[in-house]
C-alpha cells in the first residue's frame, strides 16, 4: 500500500516514516503542500496522510486542489489543530478521516485499514501484474496458479516493484525500504536481490516481468 505522508515537523515525519515502512507500507515524505500536490497528481497513492500546518500550501488547500482536479485519494488530517470548528472544518473540506496529535500508532494504522477498505472492499491487499498475484495479507505469491515460496527480503522486493508497476524504481529507493534509512549496504545487494527474484518469477515462464533500466533502477511489466 503506498502511503503519501506530508508532514513538515522532521521529528514526527521520521518516527512515522519508519513505523509505516515498519508495517509494511510503501511511504513517500514531504515536508510542504506544494511537493505533497505534485505527488499526488504524478503517482497513485493508496493514502494521504496530511499535516494542516504546513508551508507554501496548507492542508486544507492541499485537500481542496486535490478534489478539485478529481482524485479521489483518501485522505487523513494528522495535526495538532484540535478544536471542534477545525475538526469541522477539516471534514467539510474533502477530508475522509481527521486526528488529533499526540496520537496512538495503533489507532492511526485502524484507521488507515478502515479507509482502504471503505476504498477498495476485501481485495484491498491483493495486488497483481499479469498472472502474478500477491496478497498481502497472507504474503502468498503466485504466478500462473503456482505458489513462489520468498524470503523476506525477496517478498518485501517484489512487493514494492508491484504496488509500483510500469513505474521505474530507483535503486536508492529500494535499498531504503528493504534496509532503511540509515543502513550501509554493498553496491551490488540490490542487484543480487534481483536477480534472485527473476529465477523464482520469471525463469520458465515465456513473459518476462522483471526489467532493468540501465543507470536508473528496476521495473515490473504487466
Amino acid at each position: 500500500m503506498k502511503i503519501l505522508l506530508a508532514e513538515d515537523d522532521l521529528a514526527i515525519s521520521t518516527v512515522l516514516e519508519k513505523r509505516l515502512k515498519f508495517s509494511g507500507y510503501d511511504v513517500t515524505v514531504v515536508d510542504n503542500g506544494e511537493d505533497a500536490l505534485a505527488f499526488v497528481m504524478a503517482d497513485n497513492y493508496d493514502i494521504v496522510i496530511s499535516d494542516i500546518m504546513m508551508p507554501k500550501m496548507d492542508g486544507i488547500e492541499l485537500l481542496k486542489a486535490v478534489r478539485a482536479k478529481k482524485k479521489d485519494v483518501p485522505v487523513l488530517f494528522l495535526t495538532a489543530k484540535d478544536s471542534t470548528s477545525d475538526v469541522v472544518t477539516g471534514l467539510d473540506s474533502g477530508a475522509d478521516d481527521y486526528m488529533v496529535k499526540p496520537f496512538e500508532f495503533s489507532e492511526l494504522f485502524a484507521r488507515i485499514r478502515l479507509l482502504t477498505r471503505r476504498r477498495y472492499g476485501s481485495r484491498e491487499n491483493v495486488y497483481s501484474v499479469g498472472d502474478l498475484t500477491i496478497d498481502a495479507m497472507t504474503r502468498k505469491v503466485e504466478r500462473a496458479g503456482r505458489e513462489i515460496t520468498l524470503s523476506k527480503k525477496e517478498y518485501e522486493l517484489l512487493l514494492l516493484l508491484v504496488q509500483n508497476k510500469n513505474i521505474v524504481i530507483s535503486k536508492e529507493r529500494i535499498s531504503d525500504r528493504l534496509y532503511g534509512l540509515d543502513d550501509e549496504i554493498e553496491s551490488n545487494t540490490i542487484a543480487v536481490y534481483i536477480n534472485f527474484l527473476r529465477k523464482k518469477v520469471d525463469d520458465g515462464f515465456d513473459k518476462k516481468l522483471i526489467e532493468t533500466i540501465r543507470g536508473v533502477g528496476y521495473t515490473i511489466k504487466d
